[in-house]
């Protein structure tokens, strides 16, 4: 768990400095340029608009869609590493824990990859490619075990681990323990946004993320038959939707039930819901609901970001809009390889 750390916060530096990062962003104009270009050209252009030291890391030993993923995610781990330096006193705390839940995606990489049988060395190569030294220590855990319980109990010890080693000696699935990973993290979250140079809004905004997830999970545990009670096991809890509701919403048996029990608290904003789960039943996915959850809190945390100049906001509201195009560069880049048309890429991007 991060510690709140000593000394005084430079909030307006660091305000300031996220601030010109995010104008450094690639904006919606030069993307849907991006988005005009061939499989063969995008690499390139990519490289021109800020990505080039980590594509020449890649460039002798990968190709095409493949060294430009690795390099986009290179290139976000520096950037939050970089980030981290400028932030100092409690605002570094507050910075930290949330660029922490980036380390508990890695420990579900880790987890899925294992699970999934993947070799050490297809881990190494492609997955979690040994040229980032972000990587070194979940490597580490690759190379050491076996199973995902193995790798499972290795992060004991880790802020990510505190929770899994409560799983040990018991049936767990992989769901279960990414289940239980995201309540570690919410669980420290809260804790730290509780402290100094934090505000009510930050509170809101991580609250928000834990009732989108417990939605979500809903949905998703109620598609795979789930049990009621290992459904209700699986709540985060903190969430502004009551914990009531949350309980009730883990009893119901079809997807109407559970979103008008949702609609019983007034913290539940369903704008748009009835469309994303109609569209959710048609392509029988969750993506189109993740996909509204998501623009919700991107709408919530630009309104913070702006309405607290002075804040943590502006800080966070930068890394989220890094983390976006970064995700829309790597859906263009696989996009483009694999043949899909600009207009169905554009579709799926969020600017």
């Amino acid at each position: 768990m991060s510690r709140v750390a000593s000394g005084r916060s430079n909030i307006y530096n660091a305000a300031a400095r996220a601030k010109a990062r995010k104008a450094s962003l690639i904006d919606s104009t030069r993307m849907l340029q991006l988005l005009q270009l061939g499989p063969e050209s995008i690499g390139a252009s990519i490289g021109e608009l800020g990505y080039r030291n980590e594509m020449d890391i890649y460039a002798s030993r990968m190709s095409g869609a493949d060294a430009v993923e690795a390099a986009l995610v290179h290139n976000l781990d520096n950037d939050l590493s970089e980030i981290l330096k400028f932030c100092q006193g409690p605002l570094k705390s507050i910075v930290a824990i949330y660029i922490e839940r980036f380390s508990y995606e890695k420990a579900k990489t880790v987890l899925r990859s294992v699970n999934g049988g993947c070799s050490d060395e297809l881990i190494e190569s492609q997955i979690l490619p040994s040229e980032n030294p972000m990587n070194a220590i979940w490597l580490d855990i690759v190379r050491n075990t076996d199973t995902v319980e193995e790798a499972a109990s290795a992060m004991a010890g880790t802020p990510w681990g505190k929770e899994l080693s409560k799983l040990e000696g018991s049936e767990t699935t992989l769901e279960e323990m990414e289940d239980a990973l995201d309540r570690q993290y919410y669980s420290n979250a809260l804790q730290i946004s509780r402290g100094k140079d934090s505000n009510i809004q930050l509170m809101k905004y991580i609250r928000t993320e834990i009732d989108h997830r417990n939605i979500i999970n809903q949905f998703r545990e109620l598609r795979q038959n789930i049990s009621p009670e290992k459904r209700s096991q699986m709540i985060i809890l903190g969430g502004r939707i009551q914990n009531s509701i949350m309980l009730q919403a883990s009893q119901t048996t079809n997807q109407e039930t559970l979103l008008d029990t949702f609609r019983r608290s007034i913290y539940f904003d369903d704008e748009g819901f009835d469309e994303a789960l109609t569209e959710s039943n048609k392509t029988q996915s969750l993506d189109s609901i993740a996909s509204l959850l998501t623009h919700k809190r991107h709408a919530m945390l630009k309104r913070f970001s702006y309405l607290n100049p002075v804040s943590p906001f502006p800080v966070i509201y930068y890394i989220e809009r890094k983390v976006l195009e970064i995700q829309n560069l790597r859906l263009l880049v696989r996009g483009k390889a694999i043949g899909l048309t600009s207009e169905v890429l554009e579709s799926h991007m969020d600017f």
